[in-house]
């Protein structure tokens, strides 16, 4: 198990059926030693921390490291035990193992990417610590939106369809993807759930990630922005602490609101904090429970839908634009011949 952020080897479910390979799968390197999350977050560029792999040993004499991107390290390119921590002689092996996983997995968000332009979605990847509301608040918007908003949720948990059920008790569609010991989605799980969901043109698609605000920080799944949920019930200072989560984030939630009066937590202090890492990040103080706060909310998904979609329609009218452009080539050859 890693000691930074507890992630470890199991199977990724969507729906219950077992996802294998991509980008995020792990697999054994050695005979007899299966592979095991071992990462760790490091600032990086837009919240995008490289994530090195690491091996070690364990007390009864077996092994393990992990690698994200659905590959095994050839044993030339695995450190000798203790090396990267005792000599630093790895640095080379590790910067070009980092590469390869973020590489793998853009790939995957790209694809991602451009699947919900065609269809002109605005996608949403929401993360937060485990308990800040997101649940909570991914009902109350998708009952506020009823009727004007057609809304499809992806939900992100280790375990359980428990949130899934709670969204699709609201009528809207939802696919839960169960990361087993894994702390994050990455790309490849979100494609396959993608693929499952089938969101519809214009549509407002909602990713909701596993409670954890390490790991999400640094895997781009295709969506148009991270959201930040921040509870009052947290630390104002909770940005200092996570400052790749707010660095990555293009907008924070400050929720549970209504609770400000029973608990110690400074809303200016911590937009302040969360500002002096990710300058110009968008806030909005919302309570899920009252709705207080959800106009601006609402207002903000809006805008993003309709930009998505109006981006989609300049697409296809350049797109129609060039074939009629190539047919009409195409006619003046032909008369020409």
């Amino acid at each position: 198990m890693c000691t930074t952020c507890g992630c470890s080897d199991g199977e990724t479910r969507i729906e219950g059926v077992t996802l294998t390979g991509g980008a995020h799968a792990h697999e054994t390197l050695r005979e007899g030693a299966p592979a095991a999350t071992q990462w760790r977050v490091r600032p990086g560029g837009a919240g995008r921390a490289p994530i090195p792999p690491h091996a070690h040993l364990h007390p009864d004499g077996t092994w393990h490291s992990h690698v994200h991107g659905g590959g095994t390290v050839p044993e030339a390119d695995v450190p000798e035990l203790g090396a990267a921590h005792e000599h630093g002689n790895s640095t080379e092996r590790i910067v070009r193992i980092e590469q390869d996983i973020l590489a793998r997995n853009d790939a995957f968000a790209q694809r991602n990417r451009q699947a919900l332009a065609d269809r002109g979605n605005f996608a949403l990847n929401l993360v937060s610590s485990p308990g800040s509301g997101k649940t909570t608040l991914l009902v109350r918007t998708i009952e506020a939106l009823q009727g004007s908003l057609p809304v499809f949720v992806i939900e992100g948990d280790q375990q359980t369809s428990l949130d899934a059920d709670r969204i699709r008790a609201t009528g809207a569609a939802a696919v839960q993807v169960n990361t087993g010991k894994g702390c994050h989605l990455d790309a490849h799980m979100v494609g396959h759930a993608l693929a499952q969901l089938d969101p519809g043109d214009g549509s407002l698609v909602m990713i909701e990630n596993v409670g954890n605000l390490v790991c999400p920080a640094a895997f781009d799944l295709g969506e148009a922005h991270k959201v930040v949920i921040l509870s009052v019930t947290e630390g104002s200072d909770k940005p200092q602490k996570y400052p790749d989560m707010f660095h990555a984030a293009d907008l924070m939630l400050v929720n549970k609101i209504d609770l400000l009066p029973y608990v110690q937590f400074d809303v200016d202090a911590a937009v302040e904090c969360a500002r002096r890492i990710r300058p110009g990040l968008e806030v909005i103080c919302v309570s899920a429970t009252t709705g207080e706060g959800f106009a601006a909310w609402l207002a903000w998904l809006e805008r993003g839908v309709a930009s998505a979609r109006a981006d989609r329609d300049r697409n296809l009218s350049a797109l129609r634009r060039r074939v009629a452009e190539l047919e009409a080539m195409l006619a003046a050859a032909a008369a020409v011949a």
